[in-house]
């Protein structure tokens, strides 16, 4: 089976470049940010209104049907 290409610029598009550039290889240096813990707060606040829900009846009410 052979696969070519339609056209040279559909192949040129679906090439991987042979090369990486200089300034892609180099490693980028990314500030440090201090912990802020509002990322923590927010989940546990989410995870702390989920478990105060109440179970809704219907789902009761399958519950008891299992068991």
């Amino acid at each position: 089976m052979n696969l070519n290409f339609q056209d040279e610029r559909d192949g040129r598009k679906r090439r991987k470049p042979d090369s990486v550039s200089e300034s892609s290889a180099m490693p980028r240096t990314r500030k440090k940010r201090e912990p802020t813990g509002e990322v923590g707060s927010a989940l546990r606040s989410a995870y702390q209104r989920m478990v105060d829900e109440d179970i809704p009846p219907d789902l009761l009410d399958l519950l008891g049907k299992l068991g």
